[in-house]
């Protein structure tokens, strides 16, 4: 066998060049590998896209099962890719719906399984078997565009107009017209203040729209906390647990010990009875026992002994004979 070091650099170099752009064409592509990606491709057609995304979820009865994979336009509706990814079994006649997953505005699509055997790989729901949802920014935003070209006086004038046109109609019907027309002039009434309140409520759901990522992260660190917590019940469940048993050993040593501690606190109240009567003397005591002490420090402060004597006092045995 030829030695690796006699070979051909050149061809050598064109192997390894060519073997690294495959895996970088692989792992650029490793979604779409049958091991790593998994997962069968379907289409399905929506009259609009309601704020659907790639990366959004796909549920089947509230379980995720895969993901979006492109949102594009065709032939005036919406053409939404999707992958799903695990053993799930959904029909032939399945529905899907674009619904609401945070109030924020984030989305997902819901398949709702109907029919016999299993939807094959690479089908597409057809638009009538598809739903898309409601957005409410959308709503408001139209709602203050609309209202602000409403001609509140015109509307008022209209309404009295109308009430008097039907005054000889029967009671209740008067009634009725009196009230939308009573209406009508309370509306032009106010007709600043609902102005400014459609454009602030504009105001707030644009800024929670913006704030999206801020809220639902905020959420999330909150169910994490929550998580935590729930993780160490058991911990402390098992702390109230020793404190309980802890104090019923406190009490029971107590109670069995109460006959004898009796005695010794009746006894040392007493103590403390004599020690107060004799405060004063106590005091007189300790200080006069300071110049002792001063004195008796001096003589022993030369080192570990000290020399006295005693006068008068005759030699052991008496004079010797």
């Amino acid at each position: 066998m030829k030695p690796f070091r006699e070979r051909n650099p050149v061809i050598i170099g064109a192997a390894s060049i060519t073997v690294l752009v495959l895996l970088l064409i692989a792992a650029f592509r490793a979604q779409d590998l049958p091991l790593i990606g998994g997962g069968d491709t379907y289409y399905a057609a929506f009259s609009e896209a309601g704020g659907l995304k790639a990366n959004d979820e796909v549920r089947i009865a509230g379980v995720r099962v895969g993901k979006v994979e492109d949102v594009e336009i065709e032939d005036g509706h919406v053409r939404v890719t999707f992958r799903v990814k695990t053993d799930s079994e959904f029909g032939e006649l399945t529905q899907a719906a674009i619904k609401i997953k945070t109030l924020l505005g984030a989305m997902f699509i819901s398949l709702e399984p109907a029919g016999e055997g299993q939807l094959e790989d690479g089908s597409e729901i057809p638009l009538e078997r598809t739903s898309s949802p409601f957005d409410v920014v959308d709503a408001f935003s139209g709602l203050a565009e609309t209202s602000a070209e409403i001609d509140t006086d015109q509307l008022a004038k209209s309404m009295t107009t109308l009430a008097d046109l039907t005054r000889n109609t029967p009671e209740e019907f008067r009634s009725a017209l009196d009230g939308v027309s009573a209406l009508s002039r309370t509306i032009a009434s106010r007709d600043d203040q609902i102005n400014s309140l459609l454009t602030n409520l504009d105001r707030v759901s644009t800024v929670l729209d913006d704030r999206d990522q801020d809220i639902i992260a905020l959420m999330e660190d909150g169910d994490v906390l929550f998580r935590a917590l729930v993780a160490r019940r058991d911990s402390v469940h098992d702390l109230l647990v020793s404190t309980t048993k802890i104090s019923r050993e406190l009490t029971l040593l107590v109670e069995q010990t109460r006959s004898d501690l009796k005695p010794a606190l009746l006894k040392l109240e007493e103590v403390v009875d004599v020690l107060n009567k004799n405060e004063d003397n106590l005091d007189n005591s300790l200080r006069l026992m300071a110049p002792f002490y001063r004195v008796f420090a001096n003589t022993l402060g030369n080192g570990p002994w000290f020399d006295t004597y005693i006068q008068n006092i005759p030699p052991v045995g008496g004079p010797r004979l």
